[in-house]
């Protein structure tokens, strides 16, 4: 296991932005609904992208991951439909194959992810979408096994008690492709991954409209054709290295990112001092001597994201004056409250807020990576906090980061990996 070593540091120069992660994973899974040749570019090398190849793998696929560029061939062998434990347990986002696999195979057998850090994140809008579609679910063992003789569209309401679910939205998307008949999915999540989910399953033959908005509208088609396509840019990358040249009053350009992706990040940011320089496909900040203290509430696309809650408050730790967070999307993702505090800031929870008190001056500690975006978090305050950090456990943020510190470190940081005694 690894730790990071990471030390007071200012950052310059430019950085280029990985293929989204959340991007790639449901397209990959999308890959399933046909026999034909699929490649896919611009992947990110992660734990989780390389976990998903794997499930495609025990599916029955031929894979091949070079370079960023994902071929995928089927063997030609008998169809598998079933996901173990084994390696759903470490992924959530490979519960997005149950979808497909029903659609293609009439049946699947995928099994329930395992718990999460952040809180509950169940799958009961993934399982009420495909049963509205027809199938017959049953819940046995640790598993979900689904059937159908063949999917037929409907009027599906995925609205939740936190909002929209991407997942759920993108599962039942892709089970409806092969549907029998028009499927219309109301309170439909908008996030970008799900226009580049939309945008690939048109390219392979479906017949979909408005992906983006909260209604989409599918006409199933019979089969599907392959793929060739370009992972979008990763936009919750791209706001973590915003946040840490932030934090450490820093002036960087992050390159191949799409702006209007992150207009409720660019927002929060300015308000707290930041100006942007921003350009067709990369984003310059010019950070602020002071932080501006601020007032954030995470919601669904196109509202503030939830996966950069924690960086953000690493930044609003060292404002002047007082901040808070509301955190509507996972109301108990808060675990880095408690080592940001052993770092010195000031912060308290109450049920889903977070009250930050800004300090002048972090102190380097040995802290714990509790999520992928918890570790980010940490290693952004370590950037501006005085002395030596070391955050263990750091395998967190190899499911999502690609190459972090040697990205950090190309912009002068001083952050090292080592071996975890």
């Amino acid at each position: 296991m690894d730790k990071f070593i990471v030390y007071n540091s200012k950052l310059k120069g430019d950085v280029t932005i990985s293929g989204a992660k959340n991007a790639a994973l449901p397209i990959l899974s999308a890959t399933l609904l046909t026999d034909k040749l699929c490649v896919l570019k611009n992947v990110p090398d992660l734990l989780d992208i390389r976990t998903m190849l794997k499930i495609l793998q025990t599916l029955g696929k031929e894979i091949s991951f070079k370079q960023g560029t994902v071929v995928i061939k089927s063997t030609g062998k008998r169809e598998k439909y079933t996901a173990p434990y084994s390696l759903v347990r470490t992924m959530r986002a490979s519960f997005c194959c149950l979808g497909p696999l029903l659609a293609k195979n009439r049946k699947a057998k995928v099994a329930l992810p395992g718990g999460c850090v952040i809180g509950p994140r169940p799958v009961d809008l993934h399982i009420k979408g495909l049963m509205k579609l027809g199938a017959d679910i049953k819940i046995n063992k640790g598993y979900c096994i689904a059937s159908a003789k063949r999917l037929k569209g409907a009027h599906i309401y995925l609205g939740g008690q936190f909002g929209s679910s991407v997942l759920a939205t993108a599962n039942v998307m892709m089970a409806a492709v092969l549907s029998k008949g028009i499927t219309i999915i109301e309170h439909a999540a908008c996030e970008p991954e799900i226009i580049a989910l939309g945008i690939a399953l048109k390219k392979m033959g479906a017949n979909i409209e408005g992906e983006g908005t909260p209604i989409i509208t599918i006409n199933g088609v019979d089969c599907l054709n392959g793929l060739d396509e370009t992972v979008i840019p990763d936009r919750i990358e791209a706001a973590t290295f915003l946040a840490a040249a932030l934090v450490t009053r820093s002036d960087i350009t992050i390159k191949k990112v799409n702006f209007k992706h992150l207009t409720a990040v660019l927002e929060a940011m300015e308000n707290m001092g930041a100006v942007f320089n921003i350009k067709e496909d990369s984003i310059g900040i010019k950070s602020p001597k002071v932080i501006t203290p601020v007032s954030v509430t995470t919601l669904p696309y196109p509202g503030f994201p939830t996966d950069v809650q924690a960086q953000l408050m690493s930044c609003l730790c060292f404002a002047k004056g007082i901040s808070m967070i509301t955190e509507k999307i996972y109301p108990d993702r808060f675990m880095h409250i408690a080592e940001l505090n052993r770092m010195g800031a000031g912060i308290q929870r109450s049920g889903p807020y977070a009250i930050i008190e800004g300090r002048r001056r972090l102190f380097g500690a040995e802290v714990m990576a509790s999520d992928l975006r918890a570790s980010a978090a940490l290693v952004i305050a370590g950037l501006a906090a005085e002395d030596k950090t070391e955050i263990l456990r750091v395998y967190h943020i190899d499911r999502g980061y690609e190459y972090i510190e040697t990205k950090l470190r190309h912009l002068g940081a001083k952050v090292k990996r080592v071996k975890q005694k």
